[in-house]
């Protein structure tokens, strides 16, 4: 009998557990979509902008969500880097063609045209987008949102954003703003590397703040997420990540992308891609991994360990080298300060190995789009001085409370 009662027992603390988890996830825009019947897109003919992130809590694609619902009719589909299904490898330009399982027509925003032509929406009265960000500025999907909101103000189109969480929480604000002269698709509107929005306040503010082309609005309806705090990084959010893009397949990989992305523009130093651990590593064949972690870790960096790592990568501009390094720990990243982490290992390596400075010995051709990615031309001129972080810490910072001031009237969502 006493058995039988604690079987019970811890049957019913399982599903208290399993039921409380349930209440605790955060519910997508497409999710909140659903349970209002779809009430803005009723009787309408949709146009969506998607990729395999585009999925509801139950991983069900919004493509087939859309496709199958009787209250609007899905009529075209639009593809950014990647295509609507992730068919295509990262930079590879898309051209027209038919989704298989719709056969509905996709057009690509990654190709001939960023941005839809009056003729891909033609048969749509509206325009949706459903995609997972990761919340930094040179991530191409916020530069497609906004080159789409432009369309659809120039052709009359309502457009619609189901919203998702922001990977990097809603607190975390890092980097200066673009400069003009250095916009590009990487650094496509004037906010800061790391912006702490989810696409739907993203939304409101390129739109309200008359960043879109000759401050042209269109109109703009959020479907806002339930339950989302502006402290929550990916994995408070109960949600299951789905890789973006082929180098972004875990829902930690975000911060990385922010620590070490930038120096990856250099292409002297392996930030990981190519390997299982993408952003997360700095390695070379000359480095000795053992004396750069004992380095860094001298830094005494808040939030941040450095484990030294020997490995080869699988494809890319290091296969098959053995190269070593350390790799980034990540141990509380509200206390870390992301974008300082490239800047800071290259200043230990330049103690380590003068000779082997990138600014020197680094391709002139890379500049461009370390420029580009960093939104000015400043941060490459200061630090190649001395390479020491201090000769830029205060630039990276500088634009970061007057955004976080700007931004906080667009946000949706509380801490």
């Amino acid at each position: 009998m006493k058995k039988s009662k604690f079987v019970l027992f811890i049957s019913l603390l399982l599903f208290s557990s399993q039921f409380l988890l349930s209440q605790l996830q955060v519910k997508l825009g497409i999710d909140v979509l659903q349970e209002r019947g779809f009430d803005v897109l009723k009787g309408k003919r949709i146009g969506l902008i998607t990729n395999p992130t585009g999925v509801d809590k139950k991983l069900k694609s919004t493509i087939d969500i859309l496709f199958e619902s009787k209250e609007c009719k899905l009529t075209a589909l639009y593809g950014p880097e990647h295509g609507v299904r992730g068919d295509f490898s990262a930079g590879t330009e898309v051209d027209f063609y038919v989704d298989p399982k719709t056969h509905l027509p996709v057009y690509s925003l990654y190709g001939k045209t960023r941005k839809p032509s009056k003729e891909m929406l033609s048969n749509i009265e509206l325009l949706v987008y459903d995609i997972q960000d990761i919340g930094c500025r040179s991530y191409t999907f916020i530069s497609t949102l906004g080159l789409a909101m432009e369309a659809a103000a120039e052709n009359n189109i309502p457009f619609v954003v189901l919203d998702r969480p922001n990977p990097l929480g809603g607190i975390k604000i890092e980097g200066n703003l673009v400069e003009d002269g250095f916009y590009s698709f990487v650094s496509q509107y004037k906010i800061p590397y790391v912006h702490g929005l989810t696409l739907g306040e993203f939304a409101n503010l390129i739109n309200g703040e008359g960043m879109l082309k000759d401050k042209i609005k269109c109109d703009l309806t959020v479907i806002p997420m339930r339950g989302w705090k502006r402290e929550m990084n990916f994995a408070a959010t109960g949600l299951e990540w789905i890789p973006t893009s082929p180098h972004i397949p875990y829902k930690e990989t975000p911060e990385y992308y922010v620590a070490t992305g930038i120096l990856g523009e250099l292409g002297f130093i392996s930030e990981g891609v190519g390997y299982t651990i993408p952003f997360q590593t700095f390695a070379a064949e000359w480095i000795d991994g053992e004396l750069l972690a004992q380095k860094m870790n001298a830094l005494n960096l808040e939030g941040i360990i450095f484990r030294p790592i020997t490995f080869k990568p699988f494809y890319g501009k290091h296969k098959d080298s053995t190269l070593h390094g350390v790799q980034l720990h990540i141990k509380d990243y509200a206390k870390v300060n992301l974008m300082s982490m490239q800047f800071l290992f290259l200043e230990v390596h330049n103690e380590m190995y003068p000779e082997k400075n990138p600014f020197k010995l680094g391709k002139t051709s890379r500049f461009g789009m370390f420029d580009k990615v960093c939104g000015t031309s400043k941060i490459r001129e200061l630090f190649s001085k001395r390479l020491k972080y201090e000769d830029i810490q205060s630039f990276l910072l500088k634009d970061v409370p007057t955004f976080r001031k700007l931004s906080e009237k667009y946000y949706l969502y509380s801490e």
